[in-house]
């Protein structure tokens, strides 16, 4: 069982590589706010038919504004800052700061979930904060905005991704996913007509090809994590720095350098010891990390707790 969804979860995590890479591309013409707002567009007609299958019969008032509103202005700033950090930095690099998320849901579980966090954990979240100050290299090179804006995203993110993990029980799942949607269109359509640019066709099928890719690639993590454990299952976004690492190769001429694999070696290996120990039992309350299932900063993304969610309770 736990072999199928490893293989959802590959080939899922390898459909937001190649989502990445378009992001990318179109990068280099358009600003992010512009690239959020239409994939965000052409995911809702995708993310609707998720929705249609919502059986409560209830109006969409959330129960906890605040926290919704927070959740909601998480994901809107981690997706805009991942999109301008992937931009402007290598592929893997990016990857890598934004791998930096666990620690910092570990570190925001405290005061917002009420976690107790041992020294195993906080040593892990040291080791970390080693490889982002190794990845970074202050001194050694220049930090530019793309730099802050990807361990900016993984904060929103961690932030995101925490407010669900303690909501999640009580929230509608048509909420956790609608809210953050509406948000984009409105958010993003508001500064939409001071970046705009007029976009060929074929650059408007790329649009719609990153709100295909990250649909798709969500239903293949939905579906790994059905068939998977989590503690096999999570490890597996990792995979996407060896094909960041092709692919930025092939096609935008990059190359790793020794303090990007170094640092990146540190924080791929802070973030599995928070999982393998989180998956102990009695380890941790909340298994924060564990539960954060989704890529936060992707527009056509699906909120994959939600959906697990609702699936075992039909």
């Amino acid at each position: 069982m736990n072999i199928k969804g490893l293989l959802f979860a590959l080939l899922g995590f390898a459909l937001f590589s190649v989502h990445d890479v378009v992001v990318k591309y179109l990068g280099s013409s358009y600003t992010p706010v512009q690239i959020i707002f239409f994939a965000g567009l052409f995911s809702f007609p995708l993310l609707t038919f998720v929705l249609m299958s919502d059986p409560t019969r209830e109006n969409l008032r959330p129960v906890h504004p605040w926290w919704v509103s927070v959740r909601v202005f998480g994901a809107l700033f981690s997706g805009l800052m991942a999109f301008y950090a992937f931009s402007v930095l290598p592929l893997a690099q990016t990857y890598t700061l934004l791998f930096a998320a666990p620690m910092l849901i570990t570190v925001l579980a405290i005061p917002m979930l009420g976690e107790s966090v041992g020294p195993h954990r906080w040593a892990a979240v040291t080791v970390g904060l080693i490889g982002v100050i190794v990845v970074l290299r202050p001194g050694g090179q220049e930090l530019t905005l793309g730099h802050a804006a990807a361990l900016g995203s993984a904060f929103c993110n961690a932030l995101s991704s925490v407010v669900v993990r303690k909501i999640g029980q009580e929230e509608r799942t048509v909420v956790l996913l609608l809210y953050p949607l509406a948000g984009n269109f409105l958010l993003m359509g508001l500064a939409l007509p001071f970046v705009y640019v007029p976009m060929p066709i074929t650059d408007l099928g790329g649009l719609g090809v990153i709100a295909l890719l990250g649909f798709l690639a969500s239903m293949c993590v939905i579906a790994a994590y059905r068939y998977g454990e989590a503690a096999i299952v999570a490890p597996m976004q990792y995979s996407q720095i060896l094909w960041a690492t092709l692919f930025g190769f092939l096609l935008f001429g990059e190359s790793l350098d020794d303090p990007t694999v170094y640092g990146a070696g540190l924080i791929i290996l802070s973030g599995l010891y928070i999982v393998y120990r989180e998956s102990r039992g009695g380890k941790s309350d909340n298994t924060p990390v564990l539960r954060n299932r989704s890529r936060g900063y992707s527009p056509g993304s699906i909120r994959t707790s939600a959906i697990l969610r609702r699936w075992k309770s039909d």
